[in-house]
């Protein structure tokens, strides 16, 4: 693989330090084998004496031992509170050290060896590239200026799923912490799966010509996903707690759920629902894939956790036919859209999840399944909506680097209200639209999605320091009132927030949903919710999302939308990319 990372230097003016003229310091070096050191770094040292310089010393005929000699010499000459050595090398011979302007002034008269000095100058990743055309209809290559030192703004994104593989080029040195929360048996330490790790390359890769969404985001690793792709509603539920408690101390802001509940349910009894409700309240932009159990072109209803909460971002998977313009894309087959069981349009947007190309563990149970799919050693084209999830994660941390003060809300509004618009789609199968990464961060006043549902978020009667969601007195509303006109998104001033692509003013529920998709339809009286209790709900009539019986699972279990369960046709000719 071609080297990722290149210096963001000019090339270095090496002066040899007989030539005194050219840097102005007068030493008493001789010539010959006298050290050679980048006239900037000799400068700087002399003009600051005590200060701290790190810097990588190495020699053309020596040996690293031979390096290390002459620095400690130095160092035993012109003491310091420095470091000193602080790395030796195999590579090369020679040593990384942090010294102090006077010890590289007295190292440079050393002779001997072919020593020479160079500042352990910062690099940064170098032209960060993709030979698929997802990043460019998504524009999220906007991010991708902020990578390396320039990176500092970028907060960290948890990737709840099952692990990431730290040790890959693509992610190395950015998974902040990795934490096991499986409670199944025989889990692998890692990624025995394979589905996080690909999650989280989408989000923030930055592999040769497989650059994720956001590649300099900061990454933590919650595994709550065993090696078959399993996982207990508790388990989510715990990586939900602990990004709460480590919010604050890893900057966390996003929260990626490339995952949903085998079991339909609704917002007043999900338990999962309370607990990302909690993350958005808290200030953690939560996003989730919507499925992959559509009928092309025709609403389903969508009824599972997390994805069928109104607050959180539910995106859908939009197949770009292997073109960068958005004229011809289209919802996936299998991308589900339509309504939850409480009535709410879902997904929210969509991104590029078809063809999806990035990096997967070769020894994960997915590459084993998967092997027909590999397009080059270690990577692996997969499709689903658990890969459009990640691109709107990465879009959401670029969005909170660009505008750190922005709430989960606005950060929902600025990507619906810029999402393009998508002609050739079944109206609706993609949401208001697919991602649009840079027109979304230009966005100067994001409208709130989630206005309508403001007056139910109250504080917590159990005394938490955090707002819940009253669904309570939500559903009273709804209960008195079908089409939820006192509280739709038609009352939640759209039209006066510029739908210029796709106006919930022209799509308002009064005029997609509540006919159509009525509370009847909406399964209140399918799942009996005939008193509007939950203690009165009955789901013996309601079925998997996937039509499995409940006794083939794990009670509370989880499945990955890893893809559809019938996998779609291989690449298409248009992208197909190099073995």
């Amino acid at each position: 693989m071609r080297n990722r990372l290149s210096p963001r230097l000019s090339p270095p003016l090496f002066v040899r330090l007989g030539l005194l003229a050219v840097v102005g310091v007068a030493l008493s070096a001789g010539t010959g084998s006298a050290a050679i050191v980048p006239a900037p770094l000799l400068t700087a040292a002399t003009q600051e004496p005590g200060g701290s310089f790190r810097v990588i010393v190495q020699t053309l005929t020596g040996s690293s031992a031979n390096v290390a000699g002459y620095v400690k010499h130095a160092i035993e000459s012109e003491p310091g509170n420095q470091k000193g050595i602080t790395r030796k090398f195999t590579s090369i011979n020679g040593v990384a050290a942090t010294l102090s302007g006077k010890q590289i002034v007295r190292l440079a008269r050393d002779k001997g060896d072919g020593i020479m000095l160079v500042q352990d100058s910062p690099v940064a990743l170098s032209s960060l590239s993709s030979r698929q055309k997802w990043p460019h209809v998504s524009r999220v290559t906007a991010s991708w200026n902020l990578v390396g030192p320039d990176a500092s703004s970028m907060p960290t994104i948890a990737i709840v799923d099952s692990g990431i593989d730290a040790s890959l080029p693509d992610l190395e040195g950015r998974v902040l912490e990795e934490v096991d929360l499986t409670s199944l048996p025989g889990n692998s330490d890692g990624d025995g799966r394979g589905h996080g790790t690909f999650v989280a390359a989408l989000a923030a890769g930055a592999g040769d010509d497989y650059a994720g969404a956001a590649p300099g985001a900061k990454l933590v690793s919650l595994d709550v996903i065993d090696d078959h792709g399993m996982a207990l509603t508790s388990d989510v539920i715990a990586a939900c707690d602990w990004i709460l408690a480590n919010r604050f101390r890893l900057s966390i802001r996003v929260a990626n759920f490339s995952l949903h509940s085998e079991a339909l349910s609704s917002v007043f009894a999900g338990p999962l629902n309370h607990a990302v409700e909690r993350l958005w309240f808290a200030g953690v932009v939560v996003v989730a894939s919507a499925g992959n159990y559509g009928v092309a072109g025709v609403p389903q209803q969508i009824g599972t956790a997390p994805g069928n909460d109104p607050f959180v971002i539910t995106v859908g998977a939009a197949d770009i036919k292997g073109t960068v313009s958005v004229q011809n894309d289209v919802a996936a087959d299998w991308s589900v859209y339509g309504h939850t069981l409480d009535g709410f349009a879902k997904p929210e947007l969509s991104a590029p999840g078809r063809y999806m190309v990035a990096r997967l563990p070769m020894a994960s149970s997915l590459a084993a399944e998967r092997y027909d799919r590999m397009v080059e050693p270690g990577y692996f084209q997969l499709s689903g909506t658990s890969f459009a999830a990640p691109v709107v994660a990465g879009a959401a941390a670029y969005l909170l680097a660009v505008h750190p003060r922005w709430t989960p809300d606005e950060v929902k509004g600025a990507l619906m209200v810029s999402a393009q618009t998508t002609p050739a789609a079944v109206p609706w199968s993609l949401g208001v639209g697919e991602l649009d990464a840079k027109a979304a961060a230009e966005v100067s006043e994001p409208p709130n999605p989630n206005a309508a549902l403001a007056p139910f978020v109250v504080a917590d009667p159990a005394g938490g320091s955090l707002p819940v969601f009253d669904a309570a007195a939500w559903q009273l509303v709804a209960q008195n009132d079908a089409s939820w006109s006192n509280a739709s998104w038609s009352n939640a001033s759209w039209s006066n927030a510029s739908w210029s692509n796709a106006s919930w003013s022209n799509a308002s529920w009064s005029n997609t949903a509540w006919d159509a998709a009525s509370w009847a339809t909406a399964s209140w009286s399918n799942a009996s919710w005939s008193n509007g209790t939950t203690a009165d709900a009955s789901w013996s009539n309601v079925s998997f999302a996937d039509g499995a019986s409940d006794d083939t699972l794990p009670e509370g279990g989880y499945w990955m939308t890893d893809e559809p369960a019938a996998p779609p046709e291989d690449q298409p000719p248009a992208e197909r990319p190099r073995r």
